[in-house]
């Protein structure tokens, strides 16, 4: 590690409703209202935070046939939000996940370019690719991708949409005031694509956006997605929340850019993770296990665990014992059309682990989930997590974190007020943007034109 302290980056996950929240709170408001939306930005940009994030699925998840209940609230439509999230921030990132099986490159790079645009240069896109057969049905194409496949659609489509966003090299369209005439290169955004996944060819028609690109994440502990996020990512999520996995993950995935002639600052390596305060450490633990509790019903523990049995296990008693039977190894019968991909790759050897923690703590089946899918990363009073957090960033586990509340819309309210002006205490944190772009609050370089001389700023000017 070396002398100068690193920055850390912080950003705000609004997640929905899923097994991260207790949406049965008092305290916790509408998933799905605007006002929600709006909370939480606002805040993360007083907080003066890089970005928002938006997940994002495309159909409510299904369980034995069956709507899963904790996905009943919706998901609205990303780009909708964001926008709209647009009008009423100045500074803030805004980071949407947006799926690369089930869309196509040229309306993505559109969205994406306008949304640019409309925030001046604050738009962010998570690549993700779609695994499972009942999304695709709501697609004409329909159907399913095997992993390496979808890894491959997904490189391709990244690519396809770069070509789009650098069709126009920014200085395309000069407005001259005196005549009214707008003097154009040839063929602005003119473009010519052919792989296999992609075949188009045409003029794209949204002039290059503030920040040349916006910027790109990508999600995923494979070695897929990790070389995928090596070779084209600007940021990576990742869900390593201890020191020694979070450097592991850090050296790997930083290790792997120098065959694509890129740097380690060209990828920020950050960790999603979740947090609980408290005026002690007795009083946040004990809010900790109050909060896991509240997450994990006993409906939940069993939804969760059928996941890795590959059973129906309505009537299993969450208050007892793991079932005695073991997984079903083959077609997955639970998630329905996930046949060729599994949640666990070795769901015998995955229950032999929980069975030996379940023995070792005396745990019930309830307890057992709520050990194995716990990830309360920091708990503790305000110094300690500030303190925690910053050595995880300065002993290269991590670049910054992305926060998920447990409570919808406060939940980083009170992280806002009492952890932030610690780290910016210790000079590990902005006090002020320095900046107006997302790329500008990474430190990542602009890729394609100089900064100002966008189409929209000339004509503009």
């Amino acid at each position: 590690m070396s002398g100068t302290r690193k920055q850390i980056h912080l950003a705000a996950h609004f997640p929905g409703v899923n097994n991260t929240t207790v949406w049965s709170d008092p305290a916790a408001g509408s998933q799905i209202a605007f006002s929600s939306f709006a909370h939480m930005a606002r805040t993360a940009e007083r907080a003066k935070f890089d970005f928002l994030f938006l997940a994002e699925g495309l159909r409510l998840r299904e369980q034995n046939g069956q709507i899963y209940d904790l996905d009943v609230v919706g998901r609205p439509d990303t780009f909708t939000v964001l926008a709209a999230l647009a009008a009423v921030t100045e500074r803030l990132g805004l980071a949407g996940t947006i799926n690369s099986t089930f869309n196509e490159p040229y309306e993505v790079a559109r969205q994406f370019a306008s949304l640019d645009h409309l925030s001046g240069g604050r738009a962010a896109w998570n690549v993700v690719t779609s695994w499972d057969e009942f999304t695709g049905q709501n697609f004409r194409r329909g159907g399913y991708l095997p992993q390496q496949d979808r890894y491959e659609r997904a490189r391709q489509f990244l690519t396809a949409a770069t070509v789009l966003f650098d069709s126009w090299h920014g200085d395309e369209i000069v407005a001259d005031k005196e005549s009214g005439v707008f003097l154009a290169r040839p063929d602005p955004g003119r473009f010519d694509h052919h792989v296999s996944q992609f075949d188009i060819a045409g003029h794209f028609d949204v002039p290059r956006s503030p920040q040349g690109r916006p910027v790109v994440f990508q999600a995923g502990d494979s070695d897929e997605g990790r070389e995928f996020a090596a070779s084209a990512a600007d940021a990576i999520f990742t869900r390593h929340g201890t020191l020694e996995a979070g450097r592991a993950f850090y050296a790997d995935v930083k290790g792997r850019l120098a065959r694509y002639g890129r740097t380690p600052d060209q990828l920020k390596v950050l960790p999603g993770v979740t947090f609980v305060l408290g005026d002690t450490q007795e009083d946040a633990e004990e809010r900790a296990r109050h909060i896991r509790r509240q997450q994990v019903s006993g409906r939940t523990a069993i939804k969760l665990l059928e996941q890795l049995w590959n059973r129906d296990l309505a009537g299993h008693d969450p208050d007892g014992p793991l079932p005695a039977v073991d997984p079903l190894v083959g077609e997955n019968t639970v998630a329905r059309g996930r046949a060729s991909v599994r949640m666990h790759r070795d769901p015998l050897a995955e229950a032999a682990k929980w069975r030996a923690i379940a023995e070792e703590k005396h745990l019930s089946t309830r307890e057992l989930i709520i050990e194995v899918t716990g990830r309360q990363s920091f708990v503790g009073t305000p110094e300690k997590v500030a303190e925690d957090m910053n050595t995880f960033v300065q002993t290269d586990a991590s670049d910054g974190f992305i926060l998920a509340p447990h409570l919808t819309p406060g939940g980083i309210d009170e992280f806002a007020d009492t952890v932030v002006p610690l780290l910016q205490e210790r000079g590990v944190f902005r006090t002020e943007y320095e900046g107006h772009t997302l790329r500008d609050h990474l430190g990542l370089d602009t890729p394609g034109h100089t900064p100002g001389h966008t189409a929209g700023h000339r004509a503009a000017s």
